[in-house]
């Protein structure tokens, strides 16, 4: 009885091996399959960043540099510093004064009074566009990048990213775009 009680522990430790071996490579299998996802996804988002940036003028080019540069600080009601987050507007104002030396209105519908209405076909680069988020006409407003893409600071608990345009939830909600000349913004470099 010693014999198959020992024949029987002895297979059932090796089948037990054998199955913490089969974890052990299924887990860094998994693991590798994720990591080299992750690192495809990283390398497409670069890629088309750069695409992107490779279409714009100098200007548009820095304000959608300094936009992008922002993609992940935490959205904050009244925020308008990296540091301390954004709201949509606080991101726009930033983005355009430390990028272009322009100081734009505090509020959205406010910033939807400046600068020259533009169709949605004809967007370019470094446009503003402007969505009904609130039950209200012009209550958010992003930094369009081109390719149906702009940048934002959406809500409470998000963080400033890129989305798409054609997405229904934004189609739904367009208000409009506006293309803001430098002659029409006060320069700070210039106010008394």
């Amino acid at each position: 009885m010693s014999i198959r009680k020992s024949a029987f522990t002895n297979c059932r430790r090796t089948t037990i091996v054998k199955c913490m071996k089969f974890r052990h490579i299924a887990f860094g299998l998994c693991f590798l399959i994720f990591a080299s996802a992750t690192w495809a996804s990283e390398e497409r988002t670069a890629e088309k960043t750069q695409t992107l940036l490779d279409r714009y003028t100098s200007s548009a080019q820095e304000l959608a540099l300094r936009a992008l540069s922002f993609v992940g600080v935490s959205y904050r009601r009244g925020g308008e510093s990296p540091e301390t987050g954004f709201d949509c507007s606080g991101l726009v104002r930033h983005v355009f004064r430390e990028g272009l030396g322009m100081i734009l209105p505090r509020t959205s519908r406010d910033i939807s009074r400046v600068g020259e209405t533009i169709d949605r076909d004809a967007l370019r680069p470094g446009d503003l566009v402007f969505f009904n988020t609130l039950r209200r006409g012009f209550s958010h407003v992003g930094i369009y990048l081109g390719e149906h893409r702009f940048v934002h600071a959406p809500a409470s608990g998000g963080e400033v990213r890129i989305e798409d345009i054609r997405h229904q939830y934004w189609t739904r909600r367009f208000n409009g775009a506006r293309r803001i000349a430098a002659a029409e913004i006060s320069n700070p470099k210039q106010d008394p």
